[in-house]
């Protein structure tokens, strides 16, 4: 992946939209958009988006299990199926 072929101006874009929305969406690679020599925003696919945000979402709930294990709020697995062996009794009564 060659990333200086991925950064382009706004100028660019305002002149290349529908090329650069297929490149985008044919490679799945994001694009810099950038103004006066900034980076001002990036456009992505929106396969590509949904992956990240569904990734983002993991690592999240990956943190918070890591905090909860510091903080000793764990289960043995013992305790865990007993748990779930309680609840499915109540729910049949």
């Amino acid at each position: 992946m060659n990333i200086a072929s991925d950064i382009k101006p706004v100028s660019f874009l305002k002149a290349h939209t529908a090329e650069i929305l297929k490149q985008i969406n044919s490679t799945q690679r994001p694009m810099v958009i950038t103004q006066n020599g900034e980076p001002r925003a990036v456009l992505q696919d929106p396969i590509s988006y949904d992956n990240m945000r569904k990734a983002i979402g993991l690592l999240k709930l990956i943190s918070l299990g890591e905090e909860e294990i510091r903080q000793g709020k764990t289960k043995n697995q013992d305790q865990v199926f007993k748990d779930i062996e309680q609840m499915l009794a109540e729910k049949e009564k």
